[in-house]
């Protein structure tokens, strides 16, 4: 038996690799030196160029690139029509945005368990927390695997609810053969590094529904409008606009929509690696009896942005914090995805209570992140495997 690292015995890397990272190459590098000796630094032509990117890519017939994963998040539930004395279901197992858009327009985030398989929301928890006051959905494609749209979509039908996927984790996820971005009311994306894609920051909502997507332009955008059908008081002055709304400052700059551009060439590329490292870490932790790995529906095919390893606990003689720290001495900083979002102490102070969600809190107290992005090697995924292998083998019962 080989001893850990952090009881004494040799890591198994000296370069340490994180959970996630981005991937830029000269293109991108090219692309970005072009936008800056540019004339446009913020509203010019890339972001047009890459909102038609993102139609192109998605299938939506509409979109708008906005400053982050939040603000798109935000402006898509204002353009739902959520306020005061709404009720939004979503999922506790997601970063705080997809609630926190929730409350931004004052009303309340309603938390549905997850599937304890696929750790995605479960639809049959969503239709348990429907309500008179429940006003929309925001179900979210965990690790980049889709929720469960068709039945997700029919509970949404049935009660009149806007559907909001966030889809932060799962650009060039399919579902059923049609790609993630057109299949709900409006969908949501974020380009943070650790993405399959990145604008350094950056997000988009896509959308079908020209009455959306009118909101969506007004809301990212401080409520102005130059668009004469759109004003109260239309003139001929080449200058005039006019504010017909309330609406923020959420515009994408020129840098960032050149970035995203360049790397959107690259996605299909970005995703075949991902799903190879996912294979083969699928492969080696389904033999290991203390493992479980995440299941996948049949409907999805896809990029996944998280890799998750899950411990069972009852087989190990580990706490998840001790094989958390022990995987950190052998080279693997990994990371925890998520803490569920009504155990924040905000989430807290607003009356939220433990116990709400059985099976999300019992995943979060099993689960960390492995390395998964583009530039992983192949030498780096098989120390990823080796080093779990040897950490299961000195911890197991």
């Amino acid at each position: 038996m080989e001893i850990p690292a952090i009881c004494g015995g040799t890591p198994v890397r000296t370069t340490p690799l994180s959970y996630g990272r981005q991937f830029i190459d000269d293109q991108d590098i090219q692309a970005v030196t072009d936008t800056l000796k540019s004339d446009y630094l913020t509203c010019g032509p890339r972001v047009t160029q890459l909102e038609e990117k993102l139609c192109a890519v998605t299938g939506a017939k509409y979109c708008v690139a906005v400053s982050n994963g939040t603000a798109a998040l935000h402006i898509a539930a204002l353009a739902a029509g959520i306020g005061p004395g709404d009720e939004v279901i979503t999922t506790p197992i997601t970063f705080a945005a997809s609630a926190n858009c929730v409350l931004y327009c004052g009303a309340r985030p309603v938390f549905a368990d997850i599937n304890p398989a696929t750790y995605n929301i479960d639809p049959a928890s969503i239709r348990a927390c429907i309500s008179p006051r429940t006003k929309a959905v925001v179900a979210v494609d965990f690790t980049g695997q889709a929720v469960e749209l068709d039945e997700i979509r029919a509970i949404c039908r049935e009660y009149h609810l806007t559907l909001i996927e966030d889809a932060a984790h799962s650009i060039g996820t399919l579902y059923k053969g049609q790609p993630i971005g057109s299949l709900a009311d409006m969908t949501t994306f974020s380009f943070h590094p650790v993405k399959t894609v990145t604008a350094g920051e950056g997000g988009a909502v896509t959308t079908n529904s020209k009455e959306l997507y009118d909101k969506l332009v007004l809301l990212h955008a401080h409520g102005i409008t130059r668009d004469r059908d759109q004003m109260e008081h239309p003139t001929d002055d080449p200058w005039y606009n006019e504010q017909v709304g309330y609406g923020f400052n959420y515009r994408l700059t020129e840098i960032q929509a050149a970035l995203l551009l360049s790397q959107l060439n690259k996605l299909e590329q970005f995703s075949r690696r991902r799903k190879e490292i996912v294979a083969r870490y699928d492969a080696a932790f389904s033999r290991i009896p203390q493992l479980q790995i995440q299941r996948e529906i049949p409907q999805s095919d896809t990029t996944r942005h998280l890799y998750i390893l899950r411990l069972r606990s009852d087989m190990l003689r580990c706490s998840r914090r001790e094989f958390f720290d022990a995987l950190g001495a052998e080279g693997i900083h990994s990371q925890v995805h998520y803490l569920p979002v009504y155990w924040h102490s905000h989430y807290e102070s607003l009356g939220y209570e433990k116990g709400l969600c059985p099976q999300a809190e019992r995943y979060y107290q099993e689960v960390m992140s492995l390395p998964l992005y583009y530039s992983l090697t192949n030498q780096d995924v098989n120390d990823v495997i080796y080093i779990v292998e040897k950490l299961i083998d000195y911890y197991k019962k």
